[in-house]
């Protein structure tokens, strides 16, 4: 099969690296609902069930922005929206919007440290109220990601006073 011990060598080093690089990160919806299911048990709130038809929405719309633009959909859903130059898992896309609970949130209060919506997507993941989860990401024409996860019921679209972990 090898007529020669360096193409053997070259297979084995090759079948080593493959399983000693770092996968890709991951864009299932297993793995989106895995990571917000994990952040929400963290904090006592229910975990969420996938969505088919909020995954088509998420898929529909991230598709519109390959152009990387960070805008919102503006449609009837509560929305979480990452771009960035570099790829990213769906375990990091949750982590952003848990990170602005840590710097921007107010628990006292149950509003934001900062005007306009610097911890919506804090409280859109946690929010007790959402029961239906689905994300989409795309690779944006220059090169960078976009990603994007729709709930229902939106979060925050309503008095979270009473939804939200505090």
């Amino acid at each position: 099969m090898f007529n020669s011990y360096p193409n053997f060598l070259v297979l084995a080093i090759a079948l080593v690296l493959s399983f000693s690089v770092p996968l890709k990160a991951q864009d299932q919806p297993q793995d989106f609902l895995n990571a917000h299911n994990r952040a929400r048990g963290a904090v006592g709130v229910s975990n969420l069930m996938w969505s088919q038809t909020l995954a088509i929405y998420a898929r529909a719309y991230a598709e519109k922005r390959r152009d990387c633009g960070f805008f919102l959909s503006g449609g009837p859903y509560g929305e979480t929206i990452k771009v960035d130059i570099i790829d990213f898992s769906a375990e990091q896309f949750v982590r952003t919007f848990l990170d602005q609970g840590s710097n921007y949130y107010d628990y006292a209060t149950n509003t934001c440290r900062r005007a306009g919506n610097a911890c919506d997507g804090y409280k859109q993941v946690l929010s007790r109220k959402t029961v239906f989860l689905g994300c989409a990401k795309v690779k944006c024409n220059n090169g960078g990601v976009f990603a994007i996860c729709s709930y229902d019921p939106s979060a925050i679209r309503s008095d979270l006073l009473n939804y939200i972990h505090k």
